[in-house]
């Protein structure tokens, strides 16, 4: 069963790039909370509160909204390009008794065979798949044992065992993990400029000749005419 927390969020007033920032000055983020019927509430929450509820490491969240206590999952964090501080939050509004889509992380299992003891190369493609699922069934990860997977083997999306609970959302036929042939070293080669003077040799030495032979003609042909 996924993992509930509770947060503390107060309804805000402050919009526009002056209020944000004096929001974010006074140590609170703004965030927007989107309901699943087409609400949407601007609310304002302490740093703290989100650091508490990241390392919480929960799926699902209780907060109070419109007088009211909803469940909500994170839609998206902004972060600062620069400070990495959190700037900004979504939340989504959720019906626990209706299937919606998620992100989940995935875990790789194992060693592949074709990496211990065929010469491979590990390539991972995603490190997620979107699934969908009841929110009290949202798991924490993805398990897939990649033990087997030989040398020129893939996994797929749709090989992923997901259970009777959740339904896959990411394209089926989207490689997750490969094992593939490691990069050969090319062997260096001889530059442009070395063969071009080797050739301009052998045309000087041909031109070399041909003038030679001019010149005996031309001695011959005098000696003659005398």
């Amino acid at each position: 069963m996924a993992k509930q927390y509770k947060l503390i969020v107060e309804k805000r007033s402050e919009s526009g790039k002056l209020g944000l920032k004096n929001l974010r000055n006074n140590k609170k983020i703004p965030g927007v909370y989107y309901s699943y019927d087409s609400t949407n509430i601007l609310f304002e929450i302490d740093e703290q509160e989100i650091k508490n509820a990241i390392q919480s490491q929960a799926n699902i969240f209780t907060v109070a909204v419109g007088g009211k206590e909803q469940n909500v999952i994170f839609k998206s964090v902004q972060y600062h390009p620069v400070t990495e501080k959190i700037i900004h939050i979504d939340l989504y509004g959720v019906d626990m008794n209706k299937s919606i889509s998620i992100r989940i992380p995935i875990i790789f299992i194992g060693t592949p065979i074709g990496v211990q003891t065929q010469g491979g190369v590990l390539n991972t493609s995603l490190n997620e798949i979107e699934i969908s699922c009841l929110p009290s069934d949202i798991p924490d990860n993805i398990e897939i044992d990649i033990t087997d997977l030989e040398l020129g083997g893939n996994i797929q999306a749709g090989d992923i065992d997901l259970g009777d609970k959740f339904e896959l959302v990411t394209s089926s036929d989207i490689a997750v993990v490969s094992v593939t042939h490691a990069a050969k070293e090319e062997e260096p080669q001889e530059s442009d400029e070395t063969e071009g003077e080797e050739v301009e040799g052998e045309d000087a030495s041909s031109q070399s000749s041909e003038s030679e032979g001019s010149n005996d003609q031309s001695e011959s042909d005098n000696k003659d005419s005398d």
